[in-house]
């Protein structure tokens, strides 16, 4: 792993926009032959990030409050993400990180293909070039959800986008420009046609830590989601979830019928044998810590006010929130509420000293979620699939309920429609709720039955991606506003076309030319 790390630092110099100082020692071209197939493989580990966005997206989010004075954040990207500050620090949970790690990613998917066309292009390499497209796709689609404002198609041809790399750097200076999020979404699109039917599980060992069909084919469909082509969402997510979708979500009734331990369902959860579980990823990230049950970093939090009015402990259509899996499955205190779901695996780099590096494993790509993902193309198509999307409703409460009785389009949509929407501004916790105006970018949802079955699937998403980051997307797409409370002072609203909802970039590449996120 070190000769491979050395080979991507080499070779992604410029590609990481940084100031080159650190690199004036080295040229860019002096790097190690990738020249087999086995070189190739062992390269595209490195073509995955090992830093997470999660800590930012989530502590932007609606899951979030100000717990008060008595508490302190974790580090500062904690308390600056919360405030939706410029964060100007370098930690391992910083936009310099996620930057640096996700074009690294970019570099090393970059140098295989390079390899493989210099190879000559063999078909005995086809799941190599299939797994380097998605990966360098899959990693300028995370830059993107970052760093940019949600893809619509009204202003996409404006819109900032990112640089797109797709070749090896050999110069230590070079000028990038960020293009439009039209230019952007096209080229991410165009990785993933070319790399889907490439892809062929027997190149792993363990598939379930690479690209394999089934991840491959869920983040084709999460991609297109956003992208508004909802016939795609449909026809990857079906190819992942197969005709009984029931058998492989996430079985949530053995999930807690297990040891109430921490450690022991958090290792349950990112299991490679959880038939859920498509994709595992790793990253070095104080996550665990400031989301879990600890007694830190408790100023900003998925506080109980939250969690019980909001998301995962509300009444919904399963009734009352003790016949939910999910909300009996509860670690945490009244400032963070958590779900059993990632867990912190600390390595030691001087054990005497007691120092080294907290890593979180997450899984990116769920059935689950997949299912979620085609329930809500289902109901956005050009001509609603309420019955279909209906059914996909109903099989994910049959999983993550105790018990449940298969509810009706009918039932959902009174339901819902039932609900006051949360106001923006709030005076007491009392006002908050499942429900929130939508004002989604790019695309319309109609009053009545859509909405209320697109309320739905958001209610449902909230829960199942709690702690993952991806409620921060979906505020996105959809132009909800929110407001963070701050002790002591108004709080600050996030309205629907609030530059903010673009994290901005790293300083550091915004000093080296790149144009940076309005504000």
């Amino acid at each position: 792993m070190k000769k491979i790390n050395n080979i991507i630092t080499s070779v992604c110099v410029a590609l990481l926009l940084v100031s080159c100082n650190d690199f004036l020692d080295t040229m860019p071209d002096n790097r190690a032959e990738v020249n087999s197939a086995a070189k190739i493989t062992s390269l595209l580990t490195s073509a995955y990030a090992d830093n997470s966005f999660i800590l930012m997206t989530e502590m932007s989010s609606d899951n979030t409050k100000d717990n008060g004075v008595l508490y302190t954040p974790y580090n500062q990207e904690q308390e600056d993400s919360y405030l939706w500050k410029a964060i100007t620090t370098t930690g391992n949970d910083s936009p310099k990180s996620v930057w640096d790690s996700n074009y690294g990613a970019i570099a090393a998917a970059n140098q295989a293909l390079q390899a493989i066309a210099d190879l000559g292009n063999p078909s005995s390499l086809n799941a190599q070039k299939g797994e380097a497209l998605i990966c360098r796709a899959y990693a300028h689609f995370t830059l993107a959800n970052v760093f940019c404002l949600p893809y619509n198609p009204t202003t996409a041809g404006t819109d900032l986008g990112l640089p797109y790399s797709e070749k090896p750097e050999t110069k230590v200076k070079v000028d990038y420009h960020r293009g439009t999020m039209a230019e952007l979404y096209k080229k991410i699109s165009d990785d993933i046609e070319a790399g889907l039917p490439l892809i062929n599980d027997e190149l792993y060992s363990v598939p379930k830590y690479h690209f394999n069909k089934k991840a491959a084919y869920a983040f084709a469909a999460r991609f297109n989601l956003f992208y508004l082509k909802f016939d795609k969402v449909i026809q990857y997510a079906n190819v992942v979830l197969g005709d009984n979708p029931q058998k492989i979500l996430r079985n949530w009734a053995a999930n807690n019928a297990s040891a109430s331990d921490w450690e022991l369902r958090t290792n349950a959860y990112i299991s490679a044998s959880e038939p859920a579980n498509l994709l595992i990823q790793t990253a070095i990230s104080t996550w665990p810590y400031v989301y879990g049950p600890y007694s830190i970093g408790k100023r900003y939090g998925n506080a109980k006010a939250v969690f019980t009015t909001e998301s995962v402990r509300t009444q919904g259509l399963w009734g009352a929130y003790a016949n939910l899996y999910t909300a009996n499955s509860i670690w945490g205190s009244d400032q963070k509420m958590c779900v059993s779901k990632m867990g912190g695996y600390f390595e030691y780099t001087d054990k005497v000293a007691g120092i080294g590096y907290l890593h979180s494993v997450a899984t990116p790509f769920t059935t689950d979620e997949t299912l979620l993902c085609r329930a809500e193309a289902y109901v956005l198509q050009a001509t609603p699939d309420y019955d279909k999307a209906t059914a996909d409703i109903n099989t994910w409460l049959s999983t993550h309920c105790k018990t449940i009785t298969a509810k009706s389009k009918s039932d959902i949509v009174n339901f819902y429609n039932a609900l006051p929407y949360m106001p923006l501004q709030i005076t007491s916790d009392t006002q908050r709720g499942i429900k929130k105006v939508l004002n989604p970018r790019g695309f319309t949802v109609a009053a009545g039955d859509q909405e209320n079955m697109i309320q739905c699937i958001l209610h449902l998403r909230r829960i199942e991606t709690m702690h993952e980051g991806l409620r921060w997307c979906d505020i996105k797409r959809y132009g909800i506003e929110i407001a963070h409370n701050r002790d002591g002072l108004s709080d600050d609203l996030l309205k629907v076309d609030d530059p903010r909802r673009a994290i901005q970039l790293p300083q550091d590449v915004i000093s080296a030319g790149l144009t940076a996120n309005p504000r």
